[in-house]
């Protein structure tokens, strides 16, 4: 093993996170959490005509949230007009949501549309929005390849959820 390289971290309070939340109890991870019922075990943040926004499990940094279609495709160009239209609005309404909570310096936002761009649920589409400060990048993620995120998925599904039901 390489000295400067740290592979593992021990975070023993993620374990709720990760027994809690049944993701890997559906086939597709956004059409199980279309269908459920219980929208905090299941960091649903909201929900609209056509689309949902659910924190990131995994994420990449405070803040990380996916918008997804209810429809089930992974095909962007089969998006019908109010799907593309409902998805892009709240994603609109996100990014205003998380620069009012978290005041980042920008964002990541995008799609990994199939398998080799890198989609971890390459079926069914989705967007990320990732915020974005100035230097988030520290010697973690430099020198020893690993990301640290700050705040619980809890403590911020709370505050999401929060300012999603004030605006």
């Amino acid at each position: 093993m390489d000295d400067t390289s740290m592979t593992k971290i021990w975070a023993p309070w993620r374990s709720h996170d990760l027994l809690e939340v049944g993701y890997k109890k559906w086939d597709c991870l956004f059409c199980g959490l279309r269908d459920s019922e219980d929208d905090e075990k299941n960091l649903i943040l909201e929900r609209s005509s056509h689309s949902l926004c659910v924190m990131n499990l995994y994420p990449y940094n405070n803040g990380h949230i996916m918008i997804a279609p209810y429809r089930h495709t992974a095909l962007f160009e089969d998006l019908s007009l109010e799907e593309l239209s409902d998805m892009n609005l709240m994603t609109q309404r996100w990014i205003k949501l998380l620069k009012k909570l978290y005041s980042p310096d920008g964002f990541n936002i995008g799609m990994n549309l199939g398998t080799a761009a890198g989609a971890g649920v390459a079926g069914h589409l989705h967007c990320h929005i990732v915020p974005r400060w100035a230097g988030d990048a520290n010697f973690m993620d430099v020198i020893g390849r690993t990301e640290v995120v700050s705040v619980s998925l809890a403590s911020s599904y709370k505050k999401l959820k929060e300012i999603c039901e004030a605006n």
